[in-house]
């Protein structure tokens, strides 16, 4: 592992306006917020709004990505549902991956033509974001080379997969904040077979979520040169429209 975290900030142009939508503390519905980020990259890709971080907790659910072995969710569907956990297969990279609350989730909508289209230095950068904030707590996490995340020795602290349309991506990273850690029983979480952790776990006493939030909107403006102003329910809602 490598705890090399310094984002990649080469020559970025001047900051720019971007948008941050902060759910709060009430867990969102997985569905709801996919379809909210499909809206969201068709306006992101028609020029319509500016780059916008989403940051929320989601009720208990199961994603798939692009990648995923249906072998990875060792759970069956009556299990799941007892559990209230529901399953989608989504076009984001990677396997299977836990969502649920006390994990913060932050689904960047970035046109990577600021990035100069590098897929590669997006994914470093966003990697860099959460290192950083987790230095900031006091949690000597890093890079594992060869697996895509941020890791805490040999425990996985925070996913991450994305995908991206026509250069505008979606989806984005799963930082283990508080998270019941007992709910990643019912996956081989990325097909790797390696445990999880959690900011809690690893500094043995509670978090509170609105602090990680802050700092994390705060780092992820930085890293990416963007200014983040409060979307607007009314701005965001003619913006989509269009």
């Amino acid at each position: 592992m490598t705890l090399a975290g310094h984002a990649d900030r080469a020559a970025l142009a001047p900051a720019a306006a971007g948008w941050l939508l902060d759910f709060g503390d009430a867990p969102q519905p997985y569905a709801e917020v996919w379809a909210l980020q499909r809206d969201l990259v068709r306006a992101r890709q028609q020029g319509a709004i500016p780059d916008v971080l989403l940051l929320l907790e989601h009720r208990p659910v199961v994603t798939l990505g692009r990648s995923a072995d249906r072998a990875h969710v060792l759970a069956p569907p009556g299990a799941l549902a007892a559990r209230g956990i529901e399953l989608f297969e989504v076009e984001r990279g990677g396997s299977a991956t836990y969502h649920g609350p006390g994990q913060l989730v932050g689904y960047p909508i970035v046109d990577l033509r600021r990035l100069g289209e590098d897929v590669g230095r997006f994914m470093r950068t966003l990697e860099a974001t959460i290192i950083e904030v987790l230095a900031g707590f006091g949690v000597p996490a890093g890079r594992r080379l060869g697996y895509p995340g941020v890791w805490v020795g040999d425990a996985k602290i925070c996913a991450m997969g994305v995908a991206v349309k026509r250069r505008v991506t979606m989806h984005g990273f799963a930082l283990n904040v508080t998270t019941d850690l007992d709910a990643f029983t019912v996956i081989n979480p990325c097909g790797l077979g390696l445990p999880v952790t959690s900011m809690a776990r690893v500094l043995g006493r509670e978090v509170p979520m609105a602090e990680v939030r802050r700092a994390y909107a705060r780092r992820f403006a930085a890293a990416f040169g963007l200014e983040l102003a409060p979307a607007g329910a009314q701005a965001l809602r003619a913006a989509l429209a269009g």
